[in-house]
């Protein structure tokens, strides 16, 4: 009987060896003429026990990790094939904590399955939500996902619905779908987790949103780092084209649905959904003024949708399940699951999929464990290089859309950055201003000159100059950034530096210069 073995294909267990493992698996396997079938699936998003091996047993598949090439001998000797004991045997996969206490709806499949076998996909509830959407009218589709209370996972936090049914009644020969895949921000890999380890969940999301606002083409943009995502991507689309799930009669409904996989060349700024849309039309990546919106007039100036992956990727499990299903789960206006993604200096970090409100303190200490130096937790970013810093002192506040903006932050897409007792917030003030120098589009002078000023005003600061004045002259700049910017890039990069400065202000006062004795 042949014995399936899952190795990922994620990027990040990549990068610690799995295609290596996977090859000695695959060599001793042959050496020991042993029956064994080598799935390489997803992550399951544990990053500190990859590369994760599992072994599908008659009780369930068995874990690993983290493997090496050199464990395979000694893993095979002590009976890998039938998932008993080793010093790597971490038990049932869905009974390791931070796995079992999730909550996984939209990574339901994810590190599962074989991500580019849609039979594996329809096998664990795969078009079911695509198949419910076709027997309804366009507007029910539209009320269901709105009825969710699903908000966009990107960032903004705009619901889901609203921007469907904005699509739905606008006048227009031709409309898009266009996924944001432009996952730029540091600290963050939903997306790409998905793309690589469940692409046609994305897929059957696109189609979707098609059905249920008139577009018939969609694009996937995205970024150029990502190569593993892009060919997943590719991959499944074209298994998806062949399949009917794609094409002139999606599903056999005689609805067209179709799509085609974008790679933008990485800038930033192209995350924002208008500099997106002229980066797609071949043009240069800036942000265009609104109104008109994207929804109204995007792509090739036709009513747009424009979503993240993980937006896209949560409406499947809404139209096979219901609206109240989904919504039952999270708090206030924030409903729905969130894939927190927990990095920086963290012992265990990885991606967590829960429903909002547990409280930041619970994230980062229970989930993710403290610090991986074991020293004190000093501040963590939410939200990517944008988001604010929070001290300790808020780590009661509830991962939610509106308590981080009643704190003076943000979800964003939901990236959660760790720092120990020896980070320097004015350097990561600092940081801030120039990675929006260097990322700004140049369109609008707030954003293109006022943090380049603010680069040279926290060096002032850090110098002992004038440190009161330069100060209040940061607080300014970020003032002016922030109201008058064209776009998030420059609206946002205040919150990161003016968190800084009022939760740390004794790192924005560094001791004055000693002059040398004679």
């Amino acid at each position: 009987m042949t014995v399936r073995i899952y190795v990922p294909r994620d990027a990040a267990a990549l990068a610690l060896g799995a295609d290596r493992v996977a090859k000695a698996l695959s060599r001793e396997a042959e050496t020991r003429k042993l029956d064994i079938t080598i799935v390489r699936n997803g992550s399951r998003g544990m990053h500190w026990l990859e590369p994760l091996v599992e072994v599908e047993t008659a009780q369930g598949r068995i874990a690993y990790g983290p493997v090496k090439p050199s464990d395979i001998a000694s893993l095979l000797d002590a009976g890998l094939i039938e998932g008993k004991a080793h010093p790597l045997c971490l038990g049932g996969t869905e009974e390791i904590p931070f796995l079992k206490n999730q909550t996984r709806l939209t990574f339901a499949r994810c590190g599962v399955i074989d991500p580019v076998s849609l039979d594996h996909y329809k096998a664990h509830g795969g078009l079911k939500g695509l198949e419910n959407a076709i027997a309804m009218a366009p507007a029910d589709v539209v009320k269901q996902v709105t009825d969710s209370g699903l908000r966009g996972r990107g960032g903004a936090g705009f619901p889901t619905g609203i921007k469907w049914k904005t699509v739905l009644d606008a006048p227009g020969d031709r409309k898009y779908i266009v996924c944001n895949a432009d996952e730029g921000d540091s600290g963050t890999f939903a997306d790409r987790m998905i793309m690589e380890g469940d692409p046609f969940v994305l897929i059957e999301g696109m189609a979707i949103a098609g059905l249920a606002t008139g577009a018939t083409k969609g694009f996937v943009y995205i970024r150029s780092e990502y190569p593993q995502a892009i060919d997943a991507m590719n991959e499944a689309v074209t298994v998806a084209r062949a399949a009917g799930v794609l094409g002139p009669s999606v599903l056999g409904s005689g609805k067209a649905f179709d799509m085609e996989i974008r790679v933008g060349a990485g800038a930033y700024v192209c995350g924002e959904e208008t500099a997106l849309l002229n980066s797609l039309e071949g043009k240069r990546g800036i942000v265009r003024a609104k109104p008109p919106l994207p929804a109204l007039q995007g792509f090739m100036g036709r009513p747009t949708v424009v979503n993240n992956v993980i937006s896209l990727a949560s409406v499947p499990i809404i139209m096979d399940k219901g609206a109240d299903f989904y919504r039952d789960f999270g708090m206030g206006r924030s409903r729905g699951t969130i894939p927190l993604q927990i990095a920086g200096n963290v012992k265990h970090g990885g991606l967590y999929e829960t429903a909002f409100g547990l409280t930041l303190g619970e994230i980062i200490d229970v989930i993710g464990g403290g610090t991986a130096t074991g020293r004190p937790v000093r501040a963590v970013q939410v939200g990517g290089p944008l988001g604010a810093y929070f001290p300790r002192a808020l780590f009661d506040t509830p991962f939610d859309y509106e308590a981080f903006a009643a704190k003076d932050g943000l979800i964003g897409h939901a990236g959660i950055t760790v720092f120990d007792d020896t980070v320097d917030m004015l350097k990561q003030a600092r940081f801030a201003m120039e990675f929006c120098a260097v990322e700004s589009c140049g369109k609008c002078t707030p954003c293109r000159i006022g943090s380049t000023r603010g680069v040279e005003t926290a060096d002032r600061i850090a110098q002992g100059i004038e440190p009161e004045k330069n100060r209040e002259l940061l607080a300014d700049l970020c003032n002016t950034m922030k109201f008058g910017s064209l776009c998030a890039l420059g609206g946002f990069t205040p919150y990161p530096v003016l968190s800084a400065m009022n939760h740390f202000p004794e790192d924005f006062s560094p001791a004055p210069m000693v002059e040398a004795a004679e």
